[in-house]
């Protein structure tokens, strides 16, 4: 069934889990996802980052997603990831998204409460939900956590309560040490900073940058405060990883049999992952 943020973070918040948002740029992530929430019985939030539009439009995978996501048996919300501009996020929402990602972290404070206001007030008045960035992941690929220059880009706590009250957001993303995509060293986690947000705000809080992390830092930030977990890069890798050992030892064939082998692949990993982030391990 299709539902919005608010609704999915109900369940967390009274299982003291955190849902999954996997980006899905093709049919078999999507297939893949959703598989594994019915076969787990959880809610799933399926995500369309804007930077993947060059690979799959929103408006192609846009409707897709609606309508796989309205015929599950478990709850599933259909969001934007890391919209870059009001417009976009406008377009999500046009096409039925039940929410969206307004990311303009990279602008200075005042500007990014603006962009950030004006999309909420566009978003709710549809019964769509919102969820923006405070602070900054280091650049993407790069892995690099640790580093003075990314630290500066952590999430300030005590600016939380006066964004979340000037924006009125559903949901807020902060920067705590993790990076997107690959880790190229060990990433130093900051779970202080999640647990001072939670002590001044009650608003959901969302790790971008979750894929390559131990099962205990999952665990660790999920108990600190985290009700959302963005995964993709290490998920879709396994996919690659599968396919491309399909070919080596079967140089001819069908691309349906490197889709086959790739969905189930993906599969296995959000099995693993979707275990720990719905504390399903025991």
């Amino acid at each position: 069934m299709l539902v919005n943020l608010n609704e999915i973070f109900k369940v967390s918040r009274q299982t003291h889990t955190a849902v999954g948002a996997i980006n899905t740029p093709n049919l078999e992530t999507l297939i893949a996802a959703i598989s594994v929430a019915e076969k787990y019985n959880i809610p799933l939030i399926i995500a369309h980052a804007q930077l993947h539009d060059s690979l799959m439009k929103i408006e192609i995978i846009g409707p897709i997603m609606l309508d796989m996501a309205k015929k599950a048996n478990v709850p599933v919300c259909v969001h934007l990831d890391h919209g870059e501009s009001f417009e976009f996020c406008k377009k999500a929402i046009d096409l039925g998204f039940s929410s969206v990602m307004i990311d303009a972290s990279l602008l200075d404070y005042e500007d990014n409460i603006a962009i950030t206001k004006k999309t909420v007030n566009y978003a709710h008045a549809r019964g769509v939900t919102v969820e923006a960035e405070l602070g900054q992941l280091p650049n993407r690929e790069s892995g690099d956590s640790g580093s003075d220059e990314a630290k500066s880009h952590y999430t300030d706590p005590k600016l939380v309560p006066d964004f979340v009250e000037k924006t009125g957001i559903d949901a807020l993303a902060i920067a705590f040490g993790t990076a997107h995509g690959i880790y190229k060293t060990k990433p130093i986690l900051n779970f202080d900073i999640i647990r001072q947000v939670r002590k001044l705000s009650n608003i959901p809080l969302v790790m971008h940058g979750g894929s390559g992390l131990q099962h205990a830092d999952y665990i660790e930030a999920i108990k600190a405060g985290i009700n959302k977990i963005n995964y993709y890069t290490y998920m879709s890798y396994e996919g690659y990883a599968a396919a491309k050992a399909l070919i080596e030892k079967q140089p001819t064939g069908f691309y349906h049999d490197i889709c086959d082998v790739a969905t189930k692949a993906e599969e296995k990993k959000l099995e693993e992952i979707l275990a720990v982030f719905s504390n399903l391990t025991k």
